[in-house]
């Protein structure tokens, strides 16, 4: 599928993602549950409002040091990540069982923003909050550590799995204070306007809701049996 243009990507930014999950479900393409983050992530940053881009994925691994035989080449990764359409989302996957240490930090992330990233979606951990901030990179990790640990990398370019969701190289992310849904590609230039539908529906019901009497009969036939 073509990627989006630069102004369908800024419409879908300007939609928070609880909407976009609302309007993703209407295409029946997936089970609800799927292509959605659970609970235990934490955007650091969510006054930088939403980020909208492709993933980068990459697989690291922190709780214990490198081999002396490196699997992958950390130059051949950033030749990679350097040749993909942006907006890019690094997507990371620590495949420990517990983060060892923070991937993460200011350095880290300037390298990732000069390769076109404007955030990062990983279930390890996260440092230098401040310096990161001022860089305008998002942070979606499950915690801050003070240490690096053994942080180091182990493959990229491959399918990942972070905070429930599966992610693929080239998937298109949108992510904000509440999490990240990857929007499926076969839908993706029309979830923007089933969004707004969404929207439209809603309005008649909240309308109700601050009126100064409350028509129970009328809010029962706007809302869905299924709810």
């Amino acid at each position: 599928m073509a990627p989006l243009t630069e102004l369908q990507l800024a419409e879908l930014g300007r939609i928070p993602s609880p909407t976009i999950a609302n309007a993703v479900e209407t295409f029946h393409v997936r089970p609800r549950l799927e292509g959605c983050t659970d609970a235990s992530i934490r955007c650091l940053f969510p006054e930088l409002g939403a980020m909208v881009g492709y993933a980068s994925t990459l697989a690291i691994l922190s709780n214990q040091p490198a081999p002396p035989r490196r699997r992958v080449n950390r130059r051949e990764y950033w030749e990679n990540m350097r040749a993909q359409p942006g907006p890019l989302i690094v997507v990371a996957q620590d495949l420990g069982d517990t983060p060892g240490g923070a991937y993460w930090g200011e350095v880290n992330s300037s390298i990732h923003k000069k390769l076109g990233a404007i955030g990062v979606l990983t279930n390890g951990t996260v440092r230098d909050l401040d310096e990161v901030r001022a860089l305008g990179f998002h942070f979606f990790a499950s915690g801050v550590q003070v240490s690096h640990g053994w942080a180091h990398l182990e493959d990229f370019d491959r399918p990942v799995r972070v905070f429930g969701m599966t992610v693929h190289p080239g998937d298109l992310i949108h992510a904000d204070k509440h999490g990240a849904v990857v929007i499926p590609a076969e839908i993706a230039a029309e979830t923007a306007a089933a969004a707004r539908k969404i929207d439209d529906s809603e309005r008649p019901m909240l309308a109700l809701c601050r009126a100064p009497e409350l028509d129970l009969d009328a809010l029962d036939r706007l809302i869905s049996p299924d709810y």
